[in-house]
């Protein structure tokens, strides 16, 4: 073989290598980019399956607390900036007034020794710890399949070519005040 043999093999062994390369690294964005958005919408069916749950709360506490209504108002608010809420920076701060809402409604169903022993009431607790549980577990595999992505987005060579083939860094789903969040409302009226 001649030397232009071997640089003409070397180049297009080169060439396969790189583009190789390249579709296994677009094959792999395609992927993660696919988990992070089933993992955003696993968030939004919890936050709607929460908002759901809403109404039935605030209709059974105004039955015995029909005088709250600033409350009540607060938690109406808080359940349609949740509906609304279309990326998880407006989901973030729509979960920071959904966390303040709902601490106040269970303040005021203290009060209520009647409302406390209501099954309905109580069904609509264990209904809403479980959800707040589904949505913290979603939050964090959401947030674990952002990381792994902007991660392969940031690598490099990665980091080179991937936004010119369209793939963006997404934004985490992180809560401003970490403490109201960090485990749901407390809403054990037994003790």
């Amino acid at each position: 073989m001649n030397t232009g043999t071997i640089v003409l093999l070397a180049a297009v062994g080169l060439v396969l290598i790189l583009g190789l390369y390249i579709w296994l690294t677009y094959n792999g964005l395609v992927r993660l980019r696919n988990r992070v958005d089933e993992a955003w919408s696993d968030i939004t069916v919890q936050l709607k399956r929460r908002a759901d749950l809403i109404p039935q709360l605030v209709e059974t506490v105004k039955g015995y607390a029909a005088h709250e209504s600033g409350v009540f108002e607060a938690v109406t608010r808080a359940r349609a900036e949740t509906i609304s809420a279309q990326s998880p920076a407006e989901a973030s701060v729509a979960e920071n007034h959904m966390q303040t809402a709902l601490k106040s409604i269970f303040a005021v169903a203290e009060a209520y020794p009647q409302l406390q022993a209501s099954k309905n009431f109580l069904d609509l607790q264990a209904s809403l710890v479980d959800t707040e549980n589904k949505i913290q577990a979603s939050r964090r595999f959401y947030n674990g399949g952002v990381r792994e992505y902007n991660t392969k987005i940031q690598l490099f060579p990665n980091t080179l070519f991937v936004r010119a083939m369209g793939f963006k860094e997404r934004d985490f789903f992180e809560v401003e005040d970490l403490a109201a969040i960090s485990e749901p409302p407390r809403i054990d009226f037994g003790s």
